[in-house]
C-alpha cells in the first residue's frame, strides 16, 4: 500500500529511511482516548505517549479532546451526549492531516475512553482501527455510578443527576456515564432509553450489521480487566462479561456471543480476541501492562500477530 504525502513527509522527519522495504516497519498512529475525569493533557496520560513513542520509536500520539482546555475536556467526560461527542471525534480523525492519510491507526482506551473508542470501531472507523486495547472499560455497562471526591462538585453534580431518571431523555442526551448504565433488572427501560450503549452493544432487536463487520476485521481486540476494581460495578463488565443478581455469566456462553451481534465469536475465531487481567483497582495499571501493550499490540504497520486460541486461557472467570 502506497503511503500518501503527510504520512510519508511524518515518517521521514521521525527519520525514518523508506527505501525498500521499510515502509513495513513504521509504527501506526496510536490514538488515546482517557476517562471519566481526566484530560488530554493529564501527567499520566502524557506519560503513556511518551511510552508510546519511546517503545516504538517514530509513532505519532494523537490524544482525544473534547474541549478548547483541560477544563472543558473534563467537563465533557461528565456532560454530554456521547453520540454527538462520537460525531465529533468520526469528523476529526477522518479529517487529521496525518491519521487520514495513514494506512491503519492504532487506538488505546482508559476506562470510559475504551467502549467509546470500540464505538468509533463500529461507527465510523475512518481511519481504520488495527489494535483496540481497553482498560477497565464498561463494555457491558454498570448498574452503579463512581463515588466522587469531597471536593469534586463537578463529578458530584452529575452523579446526583444520574440517579433521577436515568432512562429518561434528558439525562441519557446530557450524562456520559448515564449512557453506558445497564442495569439487567430494568433491561427493557435500558432497551427502550439507552443513547449509547444499547446500540453500539447490538442489543436491539434490528441489528447493525456494520459493526459486527468492523469489529471482526480487527488484528486485535484486547481487554484489560482490574482484579480488584472497586470503582467499576460490576468489574467484569471490561471482559463483557454479564452479571444479573449472584449469576455471572462469561462471554462465550452469552447469546450475544454465541448469535456473534458484534463479530467478537469471528474476531475470537480468528485469534484476534484477548482477555488479560491486572491485579490491583480501577486504572492501578503497572508498567508491565503498558510495556506488554506496546510490544505487543502495537508498532509497525507491516507486523505480523500470534493467534491467541480459546482454549489457550480460561477466561470464563477471573
Amino acid at each position: 500500500m502506497q503511503l500518501k504525502a503527510p504520512f510519508l513527509s511524518l515518517f521521514l522527519a521521525a527519520g525514518f529511511c523508506l527505501a525498500s522495504d521499510d515502509v513495513d516497519d513504521t509504527p501506526l498512529p496510536l490514538v488515546i482516548w482517557h476517562g471519566l475525569g481526566d484530560t488530554f493533557d493529564g501527567e499520566g496520560i502524557q506519560q503513556v505517549a511518551s511510552l508510546a513513542e519511546a517503545i516504538n520509536p517514530g509513532t505519532f500520539v494523537h490524544i482525544v479532546s473534547l474541549g478548547d482546555d483541560a477544563n472543558a475536556d473534563r467537563s465533557a467526560t461528565f456532560f454530554g451526549n456521547v453520540t454527538s461527542q462520537l460525531e465529533t471525534v468520526c469528523e476529526a480523525l477522518a479529517s487529521h492531516p496525518i491519521l487520514s492519510t495513514a494506512p491503519a491507526i492504532d487506538a488505546l482506551g482508559f476506562s470510559q475512553g475504551g467502549q467509546f473508542l470500540r464505538g468509533y470501531v463500529e461507527r465510523c472507523n475512518n481511519p481504520p482501527v488495527r489494535s483496540l486495547v481497553t482498560y477497565g472499560s464498561q463494555h457491558n455497562g454498570i448498574v452503579e455510578f463512581k463515588a466522587c471526591g469531597s471536593t469534586d462538585w463537578l463529578c458530584k453534580g452529575a452523579m446526583a443527576l444520574l440517579r433521577f431518571n436515568t432512562f429518561g431523555a434528558f439525562v441519557q442526551s446530557r450524562l456520559v456515564p448515564a449512557q453506558y448504565y445497564r442495569d439487567p433488572a430494568d433491561y427493557d427501560a435500558y432497551l427502550e432509553g439507552s443513547n449509547y450503549l444499547a446500540d453500539i452493544n447490538n442489543e436491539r432487536a434490528e441489528k447493525n450489521e456494520k459493526y459486527a463487520e468492523r469489529i471482526a476485521k480487527l488484528s486485535n481486540f484486547v481487554m484489560y480487566l482490574f482484579s480488584e476494581d472497586t470503582t467499576v460495578v460490576p468489574k467484569v463488565t471490561g471482559w463483557f462479561q454479564e452479571v444479573n443478581g449472584t449469576d455471572v455469566i462469561p462471554l462465550r456462553k452469552r447469546q450475544m456471543y454465541k448469535e456473534d451481534w458484534l463479530g467478537l465469536k469471528k474476531l475470537d475465531e480468528k485469534g484476534g480476541l484477548r482477555f488479560r487481567s491486572i491485579d490491583g483497582d480501577h486504572m492501578q495499571i503497572t508498567e508491565e501492562a503498558l510495556n506488554e501493550t506496546m510490544s505487543d499490540f502495537y508498532g509497525p504497520y507491516g507486523r505480523t500477530f500470534k493467534a491467541e486460541k480459546a482454549a489457550e486461557g480460561l477466561w470464563d472467570e477471573l
